[in-house]
């Protein structure tokens, strides 16, 4: 039995092959005593792989896996102990801050233990969670109290002590009550001031400051730019950088990062009725609190608009934020509403989307491409990344399935940047069940049982039968998408149904049809059999790369048919292509090369585009980019860095003034264009006899 994350507390649920609990209180008693043992299981290796990697993180500062994952993994803990409370022990990581400080540095107990927050990810987690609290204080108070939004920053947590306004020391979160002491490397930011301003008008000069220690996107990318330049270490991303500057021993070395602070609380009572008030105060003691993009709002509708405010506003930010803290605002009714666990239950951390998470791979099955391609899909238990469910994942073939031990069974690792189709990363190996399986490619087409080949030195399994269906419905639909034909109204099903009927059967066909053969079809009335009918005439005039990527030919996709048209200019220079002439042109490798002769060598090819001029097909001539025709077709490779242009902009001089661009250096190269570190292409242009030129002679040329 896998248990999937949340499945526990959706009662009665079942998924394919994978049996899910039925209701504790409607079970048998031996029914019962299978899903606690079960849930136990899961329970105890979720919380053995959290905390392996909650000490590589905060410990070794050599984190396993990222941020999303681990917050992934904690969520589905916490929601099975909410279901089995029975189960939850103080070890567990639900129960704890962080990892033991390291004995590099001294350590320092905190007053006032600083907690963690718990996560919601979606406005429906945030609706439960005001839900729970205005039960304990009511409805009203919470209405009256309103929330305060402010941003929750990717740094390192810190807590900084001041004495008659003077900064004195500082420490790390560490487990939350023992942190480390590291006040030498903390005076080097310059946003942590060493004195407050006007703390003589608070009458209280003592007080504790907590906040985060981050690094600008800038700074982060200029130190890993000088990181390569020196050959050394690239680091991960801003979070852990940050972290590890401030864990070095030698102070010069956080001084030389560039590290910055921002507060988020005053632990020190001062009496302010209001969490607003402590970053209104720490504006006017000289701290960076972030109040430009704070806001106290009234309702948990108003909370969720300003998430997916500054959710837009988050990648022009110059820093990097994961979501928004989001609490009570009123500090008595905070104090009132406690603590549970490790984390307080007047604030929570709204979360933004994931773009990794971590699921159940419940099955692979194999879908068929318009070239033919079997891809492996992951079909996995329904989870949230990046803002959206996800149920279905990329495999991308079977050897990577194979050099990544994935197994039917496994709990993994996806991801999801965008709209970019999800993939699973990897398996946790260490929460693999005993009967996880081995996936092996089919040997047959599970579409049309034709024979599944595999060509030499590619990685990806075809059907071999070019009359296999769904070959046919992809490509059909491939070529009236977007980017290609673009035909409006005739989206997947409507083309299913007209090649169901045998009215089309090839591209071609397409730009025969006439209102009288849609009509008597269902989904099909006078109306929009007409429509679609000049949807199709109107498409008939189209650019040459559009028409080059509509053919669907196997590796070309919508750049590379505009590199071609823009290349050769007509159709009737395309169709008559030959392989030395794409050899010669920049950024076609052989593998596509290959895949553009075999289509047009193939005679049913050709055919099909003279049916399609036949038909009404326009294909207009692609502009040509060549404004004074220097160089007449002679072909250039430029290597090496050049000081007046980027390598782009010299190939676009090259074209602009008739000349081509080559990939590789050959007998049939005519010039070779030298800058810094040329690399192996000046050996072998002056083993070829090639003519060669420097940057200065290249723009001579040009003029």
């Amino acid at each position: 039995m896998h248990l999937r994350r949340g499945a526990l507390h959706k009662l009665g649920q079942r998924g394919n092959n994978i049996p899910y609990p039925l209701p504790i209180v409607n079970a048998f008693w031996h029914n019962e005593v299978v899903e606690k043992d079960e849930a136990k299981k899961r329970i105890e290796a979720l919380k053995k792989e959290i905390d392996a990697n909650r000490y590589a993180y905060h410990v070794l500062d050599k984190p396993r896996v990222s941020d999303a994952v681990d917050d992934s993994l904690k969520h589905e803990l916490s929601k099975l102990e909410e279901e089995f409370p029975e189960f939850q022990t103080p070890d567990s990581p639900t129960q704890r801050v962080g990892g033991k400080a390291l004995d590099k540095f001294v350590k320092v107990t905190h007053k006032i233990p600083m907690l963690s927050l718990n996560d919601v990810f979606t406005a429906e987690e945030f609706a439960e969670w005001q839900k729970r609290i205005s039960k304990l204080v009511g409805e009203s108070k919470i209405k009256d109290s309103g929330f305060f939004c402010e941003v929750k920053m990717d740094g390192l947590a810190v807590n900084l002590v001041y004495e008659e306004g003077v900064f004195i020391s500082g420490a790390t979160r560490g487990d939350g009550k023992i942190g480390e002491d590291v006040t030498n490397n903390l005076k080097t930011i310059d946003s942590i001031p060493l004195k407050l301003k006007n703390f003589e008008s608070f009458n209280n000069g003592n007080l504790e400051i907590r906040g985060e220690v981050y690094l600008d996107k800038v700074d982060f990318e200029k130190i890993n730019i000088e990181q390569k330049r020196k050959g050394a270490q690239i680091f991960a991303n801003p979070r852990n950088l940050a972290a590890g500057s401030i864990r070095q021993l030698d102070p010069s070395i956080a001084a030389s990062r560039r590290l910055k602070f921002m507060m988020y609380s005053i632990t020190t009572n001062l009496h302010l009725d209001n969490h607003s008030k402590e970053h209104e105060l720490a504006e006017k003691l000289g701290f960076n609190a972030n109040f430009n993009l704070s806001k106290v709002v009234k309702t948990a509708e108003d909370v969720v608009s300003f998430y997916h405010e500054l959710e837009k506003k988050r990648g022009v930010l110059p820093y990097q934020i994961d979501g928004v803290v989001v609490g009570v605002n009123d500090k008595k009714l905070f104090i009132q509403l406690g603590v549970v666990g490790k984390a307080p239950r007047g604030q929570i951390a709204f979360k933004f989307a994931a773009e990794e998470a971590t699921s159940v791979l419940k099955d692979i099955i194999v879908q068929v491409g318009r070239t033919g391609k079997l891809t492996p899909v992951a079909i996995l238990d329904p989870t949230i990344v990046a803002g959206s469910t996800v149920s279905r994942a990329t495999l991308h073939n079977e050897e990577e399935i194979t050099r990544k031990d994935i197994r039917i069974g496994d709990t993994v690792v996806i991801r999801k940047a965008g709209d970019v189709i999800p993939e699973v990363v990897e398996p946790i190996k260490n929460l693999r069940p005993e009967n996880a399986t081995k996936f092996y490619m089919p040997k047959i087409c599970p579409i049309c049982g034709g024979p599944v080949v595999k060509r030499a030195g590619e990685v990806d399994h075809y059907c071999a039968d070019k009359n296999c269906s769904t070959r046919v419905l992809r490509a059909l639909n491939h070529f009236v998408s977007k980017g290609a034909f673009e035909i409006d109204g005739l989206g997947p099903k409507i083309m299913q149904q007209l090649v169901g009927v045998g009215i089309v059967r090839d591209a071609s066909d397409i730009f025969d049809l006439k209102v009288g053969d849609l009509e008597p079809l269902e989904r099909f009335a006078e109306r929009s059999a007409q429509n679609l009918i000049v949807s199709i005439n109107n498409a008939k005039e189209i650019e040459l790369d559009r028409f080059i990527y509509s053919l669907g030919i196997r590796h070309v996709g919508e750049q590379m048919a505009t590199d071609i048209a823009r290349q050769f200019a007509s159709l009737e220079v395309f169709r008559k292509l030959q392989k030395e002439e794409l050899d010669r042109m920049y950024g076609i490798g052989e593998k596509v090369s290959q895949s553009i002769i075999e289509f047009l060598t193939d005679e049913k090819n050709q055919l099909l585009i003279d049916n399609m001029i036949d038909r009404g097909v326009k294909v207009k001539n692609y502009h040509s980019p060549v404004k004074k025709n220097i160089f007449n077709g002679q072909t250039f490779i430029v290597t090496g860095t050049l000081e007046s242009m980027t390598r782009d902009e010299a190939h676009k001089k090259i074209i602009e003034s008739g000349g081509t661009i080559g990939s590789s250096v050959s007998s049939k190269t005519d010039f070779l264009v030298v800058g810094e570190n040329p690399g192996s292409k000046l050996e072998k242009a002056k083993r070829f006899g090639v003519k060669i030129m420097s940057e200065d002679e290249f723009i001579n040329l040009l003029k």
